[in-house]
């Protein structure tokens, strides 16, 4: 798509609304067909000795940073605030190649609705990795007020072989499973210890911009060793979900499930049913295919979910515990401790000592 058409079909798409969000596509082929779209998208201001895109739209307002690190891989870090509830969507231009896997690790905040308390709501962070082929449709929700980081790395086939040696991966591998499907997207939750902390290293790098040869190599250690990092913790993974390749999934779908699940994350589970009828697919292929994408059941994903906040409001607030369960939508204090603690390893009051 050159950059006229590119132009004509953000101008004619950007305002697409639809079940309350509005839709923002971009180009996904390659990281510098990313770049280069979102440069060229309207509201920006491209600061090319930064290697810095900045944009403040009536949808969001934020700065884009990116390098090429070496041939065959890239990182771009977006530091973003939606004014609006936001759906971004992956495209792809069919007359240009797609050979880019990307894997994103995302930090949001946004608030949650808290249940028998005075506060109606509290922020809550939440952070995962995402792993996509090339060429895979996504779609991610973000609500009005979320600050989200987006921290993208883009590598090729060939960049991607040479140092992760993917076929040498048994077939029972749920990665391998994954890499030979035709398409795809999964993700992951706490895979990568400290991704926040190392992830900011990386972002202060890009800020600093210095263009030495130190501090090029410090960039470099940096995005490898995450990768790298993620990717041997990834294959030892054992997803209860392990990776089949199925008929192609609607990501689409898949997300606005997701996003059913967060908007009740101190609610009881909605149920599959209910969570089918909303998003348009049958209870069993939505429940395979979520727990395919996601390596845990929808009921798994809420219950995770809800744990994890609990978790930051007992660290990050002075709320009683038996409070903060309630809040959480636990009825029995007992039932969420037995939880909190298989989960976490300790009680809920040891994580304030």
């Amino acid at each position: 798509m050159n950059i006229g058409k590119w132009i004509k079909f953000i101008k004619e798409n950007i305002n697409f609304y639809r079940d309350g969000f509005f839709e923002l596509p971009y180009l996904s082929n390659s990281p510098q067909v990313i770049v280069k779209s979102i440069i060229n998208s309207p509201s920006v201001q491209h600061i090319e000795a930064e290697q810095a895109v900045y944009r403040n739209n009536p949808f969001s307002k934020g700065v884009m940073r990116y390098r090429e690190i070496e041939e065959g891989f890239w990182v771009i870090v977006t530091s973003i605030t939606f004014k609006k509830n936001v759906m971004l969507k992956a495209i792809y231009d069919e007359d240009f190649p797609s050979d880019y896997y990307t894997l994103t690790f995302s930090v949001f905040d946004s608030e949650v609705k808290l249940q028998n308390t005075f506060a109606d709501k509290t922020p809550f962070s939440s952070k995962y990795w995402g792993f996509k082929k090339p060429g895979t449709p996504v779609g991610a929700y973000f609500y009005k007020g979320s600050e989200c980081e987006f921290y993208l790395y883009a590598f090729n086939k060939e960049w991607a072989e040479r140092n992760f040696s993917f076929k040498n991966l048994s077939e029972d591998n749920h990665i391998k499973k994954f890499l030979n499907s035709d398409n795809g997207f999964i993700t992951y939750q706490n895979i990568v210890p400290n991704a926040v902390e190392l992830s900011r290293e990386i972002l202060i790098n890009l800020e600093e911009n210095k263009k030495d040869l130190f501090s090029k190599s410090i960039l470099k250690t940096q995005t490898f060793q995450l990768v790298s990092t993620f990717f041997k913790n990834a294959f030892l993974d054992q997803r209860e979900g392990n990776y089949a390749p199925i008929e192609t999934p609607d990501y689409r779908k898949i997300a606005k499930a997701e996003k059913l699940l967060l908007d009740t994350i101190t609610n009881s589970f909605l149920g599959i049913e209910f969570i089918a009828a909303k998003v348009g697919m049958s209870p069993t292929k939505l429940k395979l295919t979520f727990k395919s994408v996601h390596g845990i059941s929808m009921m798994q994903y809420h219950k995770e979910k809800k744990l994890l906040l609990a978790m930051q409001m007992i660290q990050n607030t002075d709320m009683q515990i038996k409070s903060i369960a309630l809040a959480t939508g636990y009825r029995s204090s007992s039932k969420f401790t037995a939880n909190f603690k298989k989960r976490f390893g300790k009680m809920p009051s040891e994580m304030r000592l």
